[in-house]
């Protein structure tokens, strides 16, 4: 997950070597923590959120065999 997650990241932004990903987990849900650098975050989020909403998308179809929601959080 948090590969794939990376990976669509570092696509879409200039500076893909400042991307990271880190995953925190508690009893219900597992969050991915999406770390940009400041310049990227509206390659990022997109218009209206719509780049935002296709990649927890991507993220959510990709995780579906797991007992745990994934949330996916830009920060």
């Amino acid at each position: 997950m948090e590969e794939l997650l990376k990976h669509l990241a570092q696509s879409l932004v200039e500076n893909p070597d400042q991307v990271t990903v880190t995953r925190v987990e508690n009893e219900r849900n597992i969050v991915l923590e999406l770390r940009v650098a400041e310049s990227d975050m509206g390659r990022v989020i997109g218009k209206q959120g719509r780049i935002a909403k296709a990649i927890r998308t991507v993220i959510k179809a990709a995780t579906m065999r797991e007992d745990k929601r994934v949330l996916v959080e830009i920060l």
